[in-house]
């Protein structure tokens, strides 16, 4: 199994057969049974909005900051004035991950401060700000599979086991994205531009749910799939409950929300941490592969093919080999430039 458990049980599931194989990719002709589950407790995710800029509170220690506005990306900056995360100096945002079509957005980790300030663009209009905590609150109780899900023998942690609070997804009553399926094409590598080294991954992912679900409005965690620094894999965008990540019953890939407008029919993996110096760690990039190997392989698809995706939305183009970047389909950083130039080893080692 790629990725220890760690504390948190990872969750089984009944899976198809076609999605069902040993550590030797060989079909095993049967499927994972589901041996019961177990009650885990997560802290309830805290948060406390505001707008515009200023200083904003918040009455708990914030573990970080969703940032959103209307208007130019480049400008807007953010400082704390207590806590561990910077000396209250103003940091510049951008160059993240997220990308929204009509202005800027930004993840910040703040080091437990209390207290934040958000300057904004020339001209920007619309600045909201969400303060999140997904340490510190009242314990929440979740029923977590007993035994570790596989995905072709690749072992993940189910949203249940890293404490996906499934109400997130709703919005007035109603699931806020609802799912929509489509034959995979592509793969997408990004990285979550959060601090390296992180001593509680599974919150950090709680933190990008809260950001992507709400902060954005995307109704659910952006990427299908995260992978932390020990390799461990965090299943990510909800798919339905037939118990196969990302995909349905009848193998089409769940729309998710990584790549602005190239989204359907193409899967996200997200690597937790910064990596635009820092490489990955040796545990993240072998897990990154073997996902990609599995996936590949169950799609039929060559990992170092080029082809041309074709939004089945809207029949957009583009021309991009079958796994790659983040900012080989928009103008940004993602996912790192130290992930970027591995994308070549990482297609040949899935490809084997």
């Amino acid at each position: 199994m790629i990725g220890a458990a760690g504390g948190v049980a990872a969750a089984a599931a009944l899976t198809p057969v076609v999605f069902a194989a040993t550590e030797s990719d060989e079909p095993s002709g049967t499927q994972d049974v589901d041996s019961g589950t177990k009650a885990e407790t997560f802290p309830a995710t805290r948060t406390d909005a505001a707008t515009g800029t200023g200083e904003a509170t918040a009455d708990f220690a914030i573990s970080y900051v969703g940032l959103r506005w209307a208007g130019a990306q480049d400008g807007a900056g953010i400082r704390f004035t207590d806590g561990a995360a910077t000396s209250g100096e103003w940091q510049a945002l951008g160059g993240g991950c997220a990308t929204v079509e009509d202005g800027g957005t930004a993840l910040v980790a703040a080091g437990d401060a209390t207290a934040y300030e958000v300057k904004a663009p020339d001209g920007a209009s619309g600045v909201r700000s969400l303060a999140i905590d997904t340490t510190g609150g009242a314990d929440k109780t979740f029923q977590v599979p007993s035994e570790t899900t596989r995905v072709r023998g690749v072992g993940y942690l189910s949203r249940p086991a890293w404490g996906a609070d499934e109400s997130k997804r709703y919005k007035d009553g109603k699931v806020n994205s609802p799912e929509t399926y489509y034959p995979l094409q592509t793969i997408t590598v990004h990285h979550t531009d959060t601090p390296n080294a992180d001593p509680d991954p599974a919150a950090t992912v709680r933190a990008i749910y809260e950001y992507h679900a709400v902060t954005l409005d995307w109704g659910d965690i952006g990427y299908h799939f995260l992978i932390d620094e020990a390799g461990v894999i965090y299943e990510g965008r909800y798919s339905g409950d037939d118990g196969v990540p990302a995909f349905d019953a009848d193998g089409k890939l769940v729309t998710a929300f990584h790549t602005s407008g190239y989204n359907s029919g193409n899967l996200g993996i997200a690597l937790i941490g910064t990596l635009v110096e820092q490489a990955p760690t040796d545990a993240a990039k072998a897990s990154l592969t073997r996902l990609i190997k599995v996936i590949a392989r169950f799609k039929g698809l060559d990992p170092q093919a080029k082809v041309t995706f074709v939004n089945p939305v809207n029949g957009v183009t583009k021309d991009v080999t079958t796994v790659g970047g983040h900012r080989d389909w928009l103008q940004t950083d993602c996912p790192g430039q130290t992930m970027y130039d591995l994308l070549t080893e990482v297609r040949a080692a899935a490809s084997r």
